[in-house]
């Protein structure tokens, strides 16, 4: 009795739960399967909190059961939806214990509303700005043939992966849906979004200039006139040529050709060009 009186009148986010809590972020998509994507990683991830919070074996049945539903976000924010669920399972325990109606559904559905949110906000930061940032300066080093290429990538990618996946459990066991509300509500998600589309672009065109070398030697005599066709693309702007093949190339991925294909085009088209003094 004394033990599950200590269950659940104290926290269940232990330091020991809370370490393994957060271990268990990293193989999230470890059992991924297009029917119900995450949710076996998430239900491992939810298990050392339920150990701690039921101690009848059934009502932990019950509770992997209610987190086997279909889940999918980004993974380096699924901690702050951990912790979310954390709390609501520990309001659940302590509500049924004292006899209060309670509806397990809403568990799932502070889940649902929480994992679309984040993930677009996991992934116009982790997908299209750190990982951009990372690989735009690793390759850039990396091409020197320094080592410190894909050290930098790892670090650029992984310091702000740990730091949010660390940080943010503790943030949503003790705020959950309301600070997220209050982020939608005074637009801060909007605008960090909308920064990170930002930075993410402007590190793209800075590749384009510094990753893509194209020139042509092709020079025009015109009555007397020798015109050399580069000089007037540095004219009209400088990388002229690696951005309009960067869009090109984007235009035709947009249209659904395949990377493969594009791939083989522009070695075929690179080798007629250079044979014939284009390129």
């Amino acid at each position: 009795m004394e033990n599950k009186e200590s269950n659940t009148e104290d926290t269940v986010m232990t330091p020991d739960v809370y370490k393994k809590t957060f271990w268990r972020t990293f193989p999230l998509q470890a059992c991924f399967c297009f029917e119900r994507m995450q949710n076996v990683g998430f239900a491992y991830m939810m298990v050392p909190a339920l150990k701690k919070l039921y101690t009848d074996k059934k009502d932990i049945s019950d509770a992997l059961k209610r987190h086997l539903a279909i889940f999918n976000t980004t993974p380096a924010v699924v901690s702050f939806i951990a912790g979310a669920s954390i709390a609501m399972e520990e309001k659940f325990k302590k509500a049924k214990d004292n006899g209060e109606e309670v509806d397990e559904e809403s568990i799932n559905a502070v889940k649902t509303a929480l994992m679309g949110p984040l993930a677009g906000i996991g992934d116009s930061f982790f997908w299209g700005t750190f990982r951009i940032i990372g690989a735009g300066i690793g390759t850039s080093l990396a091409a020197k043939g320094s080592i410190l290429g894909a050290i930098l990538f790892l670090l650029i990618y992984n310091i702000p992966n740990f730091l949010v996946r660390y940080y943010g459990l503790k943030m949503g066991y003790k705020s959950g849906v309301g600070f997220l509300a209050s982020m939608n509500e005074g637009g801060v998600v909007a605008v960090l979004t909308e920064a990170a589309k930002v930075l993410g672009l402007l590190v793209v065109g800075s590749m384009c200039a510094s990753m893509v070398s194209i020139s042509t030697p092709f020079v025009l005599h015109l009555n007397g006139t020798k015109i050399v066709l580069q000089e007037i693309f540095d004219g009209i702007i400088k990388g002229f040529l690696p951005l309009g093949f960067t869009f090109i190339i984007y235009a035709l991925l947009e249209k659904g050709m395949k990377s493969t294909t594009l791939l083989w085009g522009i070695l075929v088209l690179g080798i007629v060009c250079s044979f014939f003094g284009i390129l």
